[in-house]
């Protein structure tokens, strides 16, 4: 496993880490035993970095990473997320009372007494402007509760207003082979400020597996289902904003990558890797096999500027357009 260093923290973390939405729910049925073997499989290859959020089955995510990291607490660092287990439009959601008692619920579920990094779950813009949350987390940060925070953003434009707070470390944003845009200004400026880079949604929600055809059918409690056109939150958290069909359309045209690579998952991954501004990238798992996929996406061939000029044109020229909502 490979090690970089977290923005300006003093955090090094596993390039390959993982997230941990598929576990806790909204991805289809899930497994509680195949999830606790994944995460110990993963830390068992090394990965010391976890990402979670509080709503990610009701808290249930938080509490698989309980057990898996029993006794692991110094070694292995948790990141999770609040703000969406209420109104994200309410000011009252972020203020003192409101947070700490999410903070103080994440750390029960979690069973530790700090969370290495708190992060405001992609809130709205008008909420980062008022400001007034930053000094919440300064002050939680004082108490020594967290050790770190930062922000999951929606757009770049969001994440470049948050790399001028003196005190957010790191940036977690929508980044793959069919979502570029962070590469023009986001991740240059991240990296000049010492603003760790987590990189979300790495596959495109599965399209860039290159296992879907336009006719699969997602079960009903999946999101690739009921959050298809945005319907039930922000439509690029669904195949990075590409509308279904298009993306698989599209995922068909990179298949090239996997040449050498062996799969279009370990290749995808393998490109996010090639960008130094990202800190870690975090796929999702449901199960031992999945995890060990990710995994040797590590070790796979790089890429060569050729390549990467390839990807970079492909994206330009036939995916940028067909992106849905504001990125």
């Amino acid at each position: 496993m490979n090690y970089r260093q977290l923005g300006n923290t003093d955090l090094k973390v596993s390039e390959l880490s993982f997230g941990t939405w598929a576990i806790g729910g909204a991805w289809g049925k899930s497994n509680d035993q195949e999830a606790l073997k994944g995460l110990q499989r993963a830390m068992d290859a090394g990965v010391n970095f976890f990402d979670t959020a509080d709503v990610y089955g009701d808290g249930h995510s938080e509490e698989l990473l309980a057990k898996a990291t029993k006794g692991k607490e110094d070694e292995i660092h948790i990141a999770t997320k609040f703000c969406r287990a209420g109104d994200i439009h309410d000011p009252e959601t972020y203020s003192e009372k409101s947070v700490t008692a999410y903070l103080d619920a994440s750390l029960k579920r979690l069973e530790r007494e700090q969370v290495d990094l708190f992060q405001i779950h992609c809130p709205p813009f008008e909420i980062l402007k008022d400001g007034r949350v930053f000094d919440v987390l300064d002050k939680l940060k004082q108490q020594g509760k967290i050790r770190y925070y930062g922000v999951s953003v929606e757009t770049v434009e969001e994440g470049l207003y948050c790399l001028e707070q003196p005190n957010v470390s790191t940036l977690q944003v929508i980044f793959n082979m069919l979502r570029q845009k962070p590469l023009e200004q986001l991740f240059p400026q991240a990296k000049e400020k010492g603003v760790g880079i987590l990189a979300r949604v790495p596959l495109a929600s599965g399209l860039l597996t290159g296992k879907f055809s336009v006719n699969h059918q997602f079960e009903s409690d999946d999101h690739r289902r009921f959050n298809q056109n945005g319907e039930a939150f922000n439509v690029g958290e669904t195949f990075g904003g590409l509308e279904f069909a298009k993306g698989v359309e599209l995922s068909n045209e990179l298949k090239w990558i996997a040449e050498d690579r062996a799969s279009m998952t370990r290749a995808a991954l393998k490109w996010i890797l090639e960008h130094d501004a990202v800190s870690t990238v975090i796929p999702g798992f449901k199960n031992v096999k999945q995890v060990e996929d990710n995994l040797q996406a590590i070790d796979v061939k790089g890429y060569s500027q050729a390549e990467m000029e390839r990807i970079a044109q492909f994206y330009q020229e036939q995916v940028h357009d067909h992106i849905r909502g504001v990125y």
